[in-house]
């Protein structure tokens, strides 16, 4: 009993898993930035909220057109010269924002930090389900997800203390980032090209796959991509404008919101690995439900309080429960996608992403200009929950 249980734990901690969490980490930490700066971009740049909603859809517009052939060569080349290509990007990114002088060099660097993760999720996430079984993949995927919850945190978190407390430049935040991505590509050197290919009979019949899925294109996977898609697109038209709304409607500082932003995201390296668990415990598809219905429920009361405090702990809770269900939800692209097509799987499964990200900020813009900032966060709300409808009546992963 006691070796079995060691063999499981060395299966899921594996030097390929570490590697998968610092690349992920370092793979958001600088695209993570321009959001939460987008209140001095404004001012600096003299921008209008029309152009501020076309600055954060051009890069996402990109993504949507690699999207599917990412995922191809994910499938045909592997994670590793997959990931190495998005480290590389990834820096560029973070050199060429340092090095920004005209709004036109800080839109090509924040489309070449979105694209970094277009070419580092299908590879990564391919290759953490399959070197783990079935029973575990969901907790495998959870680490996996720490750590790009802890970059997205990191980004945030940096403006706070590198702008904040030591005076740096936004340029030279940027800039401060380049080193640690490009030395994650030696942490990625020693990795295996792929892991031990998976063999149903060299496991026990309880950790072999659930289904043999033998199409891509399932019903099933076309409403999961439907409701990944109307969330999303709530999603982004909050994180285009949450930071101007805060910093404008409700006159917060910089450095606060950027450590409320930091904190919102600091928590995935506890809900990431713990969601794994408990969707490996109640099911992928029940506790994506459950943590996404509890997530959507505080962000509406979030935006219906006035005190700081309130809204403070209402969307931090907003934020735990989405990065609980990060799991399961990838845990369900796995397994709606066949094997060999795993890639391909995760790949599609940005796509809707991608497509609407291009799309909402500029929806989010027009309503700004309309009627204001507030009615955004009420008209994402509503697109949430439309989304988690669509995900429990439409998606049968037995």
């Amino acid at each position: 009993m006691e070796k079995r249980t060691i063999e499981k734990t060395e299966s899921i901690l594996s030097y390929g898993l570490f590697v998968m969490f610092l690349t992920h980490t370092l793979t958001h930490v600088a695209g993570s930035i321009h959001s939460t700066l987008f209140p001095v971009l404004k001012e600096e740049f003299s921008l209008s909220n029309q152009q501020i909603g076309l600055i954060a859809a051009i890069p996402p517009l990109c993504t949507a057109l690699v999207t599917i052939p990412t995922g191809l060569l994910s499938d045909r080349y592997g994670a590793k010269k997959l990931i190495a290509l998005s480290i590389g990007m990834a820096a560029i990114g973070a050199f060429t924002a340092g090095m920004t002088h005209n709004l036109l060099m800080f839109i090509v660097a924040t489309t070449l930090l979105t694209l970094n993760s277009t070419f580092f999720h299908p590879p990564a996430n391919s290759y953490t389900t399959k070197q783990t079984t079935a029973k575990d993949q969901p907790k495998a995927l959870g680490i996996l997800d720490a750590g790009g919850t802890f970059g997205f945190a990191l980004g945030p978190l940096s403006i706070t203390i590198l702008m904040g407390t030591f005076a740096f430049g936004w340029r030279q935040l940027y800039l401060f980032w380049v080193l640690p991505i490009l030395l994650s590509l030696l942490a990625l050197y020693f990795l295996k090209s792929e892991p031990v290919k998976y063999s149903p009979t060299a496991v026990k019949e309880e950790h072999k796959e659930p289904v043999q899925r033998t199409e891509l294109l399932s019903p099933s996977m076309i409403f999961f991509l439907i409701s990944s898609g109307i969330r999303r697109f709530g999603g982004s038209m909050t994180m285009a404008f949450l930071s101007i709304y805060l910093v404008e409607s409700r006159g917060w500082s910089l450095a606060f919101l950027g450590l409320m932003l930091g904190a919102s995201r600091l928590m995935g390296l506890v809900a990431a690995p713990l969601g794994g668990v408990l969707a490996a415990r109640f099911g992928e598809k029940r506790w994506a439900v459950l943590s996404l219905l509890t997530s959507y429920t505080c962000f509406l009361l979030a935006f219906l309080v006035k005190p700081v405090i309130p809204f403070i702990a209402l969307y931090l809770s907003y934020r735990f429960f989405g990065i609980l269900c990060m799991p399961a939800n990838s845990s369900i692209i796995a397994n709606l996608s066949p094997r060999e097509q795993r890639g391909m799987g995760f790949a599609l499964s940005f796509l809707p992403g991608s497509v609407v990200q291009a799309v909402a900020p500029l929806v989010a813009a027009f309503i700004a200009d309309s009627i204001g900032l507030y009615p955004i966060f009420m008209v994402s709300a509503v697109a949430f929950f439309i989304g988690l409808g669509v995900l429990q009546f439409g998606v049968k992963t037995k």
